[in-house]
């Protein structure tokens, strides 16, 4: 059987005198150690934004960050500030850090509303949100970005119409009018995805609210065929006749040999496959 440990009354009073202090040092913990030295403290602005420079080169991307905070709290006025601001967003994007990357996109955007370079922030904003699944390599790859969670698309969306709006001339916005065609394609598609859902479950008053509100808002998309079909089927389901012959009328003059009327719901082939 164990013993149990004895009471601290019952040490020495010298003995408790000296655990106490040791007790108190342990709390204190690194209170005592000599605090790391800073080897940037003296540096000019112009040395801590070569040496963000020289560790973005090196792919150091935490390292790059720390270089730009300090640089901007210590030397928060000037060039060197603003091109700090400016570069923080890419590098904690490159590091890793999607959450802080936005918040110095939008932090620059409210600071410098004018900056010649705000058309780019706009731009690094849009990619950012923009999934990597939602480019090239989503036409292409095994996985619907339609099924993906909306909220980066349309943060994304409204980056890049943003930059598309105010600033045409800008050597980012070809790029982004391309991405913006594919979001209004892969967002039309959720709303598709959302509609199927409902009419496989017999839902067809959700699956057709569903389908008009993705073919009110992206008329041009490729999957407005398939909002159409769901729009025809939920209509005959719910026995509302002439809203399914309108409806079928309509689908019948765009899409005169769809393949839904042979396959139904039963997708084949994903809009946004290439082959």
């Amino acid at each position: 059987m164990m013993r149990s440990l004895p009471a601290f009354q019952s040490f020495p009073a010298h003995f408790r005198g000296l655990l106490a202090i040791f007790i108190a040092i342990l709390i204190s913990g690194c209170g005592l150690l000599p605090a790391e030295q800073d080897l940037t403290t003296g540096w000019s602005a112009a040395k801590l934004y070569a040496e963000a420079k020289e560790a973005q080169s090196d792919g150091s991307w935490d390292k790059a960050a720390k270089y730009l905070e300090k640089l901007e709290a210590r030397y928060p006025y000037g060039r060197y500030a603003q091109q700090a601001q400016l570069e923080l967003g890419y590098v904690y994007w490159k590091g890793s850090e999607p959450a802080s990357a936005l918040a110095a996109c939008d932090r620059f955007i409210k600071l410098h509303p004018n900056h010649p370079s705000v058309d780019y922030v706009y731009y690094l904003k849009g990619l950012i949100n923009f999934n990597e699944d939602l480019g090239l390599m989503g036409y292409i790859s095994s996985q619907d970005p339609a099924e993906r969670d909306p909220k980066a698309a349309r943060e994304a969306f409204d980056a890049l119409r943003e930059l598309a709006t105010r600033f045409p001339q800008s050597k980012y916005t070809p790029d982004a009018l391309k991405r913006l065609s594919f979001l209004v394609n892969s967002m039309a598609a959720q709303e598709v995805n959302v509609a199927r859902y409902y009419a496989r479950r017999g839902a067809y008053i959700a699956a057709a609210n569903r389908a008009q509100q993705a073919i009110k808002t992206y008329p041009q998309a490729p999957s407005i065929e398939e909002a159409m079909f769901i729009l025809v089927t939920s209509y005959d389901k719910l026995a509302m006749n002439d809203l399914r012959d309108d409806a079928d009328r309509v689908m019948r003059q765009n899409y005169p040999t769809s393949r839904y009327y042979k396959d139904g719901l039963e997708r084949k082939v994903p809009w946004w496959q290439l082959w």
